[in-house]
């Protein structure tokens, strides 16, 4: 026992507290590798899912996929805070451009989704992607080159008025979501590019602490 005059802990006490302590990391790192596991496991069936999908559609209608890495929460050009952490694992499905989308520019649609790493908001997006290499009338660059940009919402599975210290307050379930991609044509089927990616609900509710994604993506093209 402890003297009330000494102010030393005893030998038992010491040891009880080292005990706590190492239950307490112990239990702490289980919590984060089953969540870890759960997380791989989700990706993993999502991205068979998506093969199983490409495959049974025999490509008549799917156009490319793209898988990708992104850092999660950044500042980019003056736009948005960081806030949260993690890396993000995203996929994303292109369509063919239907016939009646050439008014619109042919731009393709998408349906996609990026999980992030580290237990932050996850979101899955849809919309619609213009691709194309503008420039060839006045600049002559390799072929291979080419820009996208889209246009669409998101849904996902982070705070909204309130918020623990570390995540965002965005506001509102449904949200916003613009990007921009540079590449390179690989080969045929082939392509890699830079994303960054913009979410926010645009001023529309009393929060809007934004989300700003930056990463490297792989594109498969059927």
């Amino acid at each position: 026992m402890r003297g009330p005059r000494s102010g030393k802990w005893s030998r038992c006490e010491k040891h009880r507290a080292l005990q706590s302590i190492l239950l307490t990391c112990a239990t702490v790192t289980l919590v984060r590798v089953v969540d870890l596991v759960r997380r791989t496991v989700v990706l993993v069936a999502c991205v068979v899912c998506l093969a199983n999908l490409v495959y049974a559609a025999d490509t008549l209608w799917v156009d490319e996929v793209k898988l990708g890495v992104l850092a999660h929460d950044i500042r980019l050009l003056g736009l948005g805070r960081p806030g949260e952490t993690g890396a993000d694992v995203n996929v994303e499905v292109l369509f063919h451009s239907p016939a009646f989308f050439r008014v619109l520019g042919s731009p393709r649609p998408h349906l996609g989704g990026s999980l992030n790493t580290a237990g932050q908001t996850n979101y899955g997006y849809g919309g619609l992607t213009w691709s194309g290499r503008p420039w060839r009338s006045l600049l002559k660059l390799p072929d291979a080159l080419f820009i996208a940009g889209s246009l669409g919402g998101a849904i996902h599975d982070g705070h909204l008025n309130t918020a623990p210290p570390g995540r965002k307050r965005l506001g509102s379930r449904l949200l916003f979501r613009e990007s921009v991609e540079f590449g390179y044509q690989l080969t045929r089927g082939l392509n890699v590019s830079v994303m960054f990616d913009h979410l926010s609900n645009a001023g529309l509710s009393t929060y809007n602490q934004s989300l700003n994604d930056l990463g490297v993506r792989v594109g498969f093209t059927f």
